[in-house]
């Protein structure tokens, strides 16, 4: 017997960019059911989509307070939000208040798919917990807290563990900046520290540090560990 479709809220008031989605998720096996303004979503919320794709510019409401109040009745639901390129405000606040990723608008649906399949396995993931993470050749053992790369065992210091245990605990997701350096220093706000453990431990994990496939940086954001494929 088949699994069910998946079920995506689409938030959005623009009617072209909701056929748009209805069409693209459609052809790939999602149901789509759709919100044009913000009461409309709050009340198809109710109805448990898998997975919301928020657009933050809605007629009635503040995108924002909208998923602070979806967030605030659902912390495991993904969400990806809609936003306009210039709107990088915006962008981490979305991500502050509970989203798991973004895409800028315009956006190539090859791309939403990507981070809709990528905020999914997240939510598989924080559900099992799996104890050891496995990307490429890197592998962390989360109960045993063994790093590999291949067969080679890297050496982390305290916080470097840190860093990548948040990354790997949130694989597919983007971590703001403030996000970390309150989860890591709890009173330090400067990114600059930030920056300097993302370069030591790309040292460490990555084939080519100036070039990473693991960690990746979102500009002026924050960072994401790669979601496994």
């Amino acid at each position: 017997m088949n699994a069910p479709p998946l079920k995506v809220l689409v938030v959005d008031d623009e009617p072209p960019i909701r056929k748009l989605l209805r069409m693209g998720l459609g052809t790939q096996g999602y149901r789509v059911i759709e919100a044009a303004d913000g009461k409309a979503a709050l009340d198809l919320a109710r109805e448990k989509p898998d997975l919301i794709i928020l657009d933050l510019g809605l007629p009635d409401m503040q995108g924002l307070e909208l998923l602070r109040t979806i967030r605030a009745r659902d912390d495991s639901v993904p969400i990806v939000v809609l936003s306009s390129r210039d709107d990088e405000v915006a962008k981490v606040q979305a991500l502050d208040l509970g989203a798991d990723d973004y895409v800028t608008k315009p956006f190539g649906m090859e791309e939403l798919l990507a981070r809709i399949r990528a905020a999914l396995r997240h939510q598989l993931q924080v559900q099992g917990e799996r104890p050891v993470f496995r990307l490429g050749d890197l592998s962390v053992d989360l109960v045993r807290r063994i790093i590999k790369t291949g067969d080679k065992e890297i050496k982390l210091s305290p916080k470097e563990y840190e860093l990548l245990r948040l990354l790997v605990q949130h694989a597919g997701k983007v971590l703001t900046h403030r996000f970390l350096l309150k989860e890591l220093w709890s009173d330090l706000t400067d990114a600059q520290y930030l920056r300097v453990y993302v370069r030591q431990l790309r040292q460490k994990i990555e084939a080519d540090p100036e070039r990473p496939q693991y960690i990746l940086t979102e500009t002026g954001i924050g960072y994401r560990l790669r979601a496994p494929d």
